[in-house]
């Protein structure tokens, strides 16, 4: 069984058959914005979340507008990425915290994919760019498992950054079913995708 880091986060996330390759060294892929539908229940993980942390989960950004993709931005989000993905060592919640579903900033150093996701916010959002614009998706794999990334508005399309693959990819290039996202306007509010299916995870309503 492999037991290094990329092993582990294949596991536990259960990837599509997809190891971690390589960052982003070229021009960015092509994408296209996702088309989203009206308001949908809130995950439980980021239900508990928010309830430790409300202030993060009321936030109404003022700056709605996509991010402006450049070269500049591509790079920080594949360098972003990578370091994430190589710093924090892939290990489950009932693991770490002895239950399951604990959505949390992996500062021991360890965490599952929806921690992944909160570092890489956190960390490009100190970095200037507007939480309308990165946003906690929750996917489905062609497997059926649920799985959590981090989608990036731009007005080049929407990109994914993904703790199973160092690459930024376009949303639509990832293999995954979209099902759920949070809303642009406000933090502790999920919109549905359209073209997804029934969430096959904890929410709440």
């Amino acid at each position: 069984m492999n037991s290094s880091p990329t092993g582990r986060r294949l596991r536990l996330c259960m990837a599509a058959g997809l190891a971690i390759a390589g960052s982003w060294v070229g021009p960015a892929l092509a994408a296209s914005p996702m088309v989203t539908g009206g308001m949908t229940s809130q995950p439980i993980g980021h239900y508990d979340f928010c309830k430790l942390h409300p202030g993060e989960c009321s936030i109404r950004p003022a700056n709605l507008a996509p991010a402006t993709m450049t070269d500049g931005l591509m790079r920080k989000l594949a360098s972003v990425t990578a370091k994430i993905n190589a710093a924090v060592k892939p290990m489950s919640d009932l693991e770490n915290y002895g239950k399951d579903e604990v959505w949390t900033y992996p500062d021991n150093g360890f965490g599952d994919c929806e921690d992944y996701v909160l570092e890489k916010r956190r960390q490009l959002s100190r970095s200037g760019i507007s939480l309308a614009d990165l946003l906690i998706t929750v996917v489905r794999k062609p497997d059926g498992e649920g799985h959590a990334v981090l989608t990036v508005r731009t007005d080049k399309g929407d990109y994914v950054l993904d703790n199973l693959n160092d690459k930024v990819k376009p949303w639509e290039a990832t293999g995954y079913r979209f099902l759920k996202r949070q809303a642009i306007e406000n933090t502790g509010r999920w919109v549905s995708i359209r073209g997804g299916q029934q969430v096959l995870v904890g929410s709440v309503q």
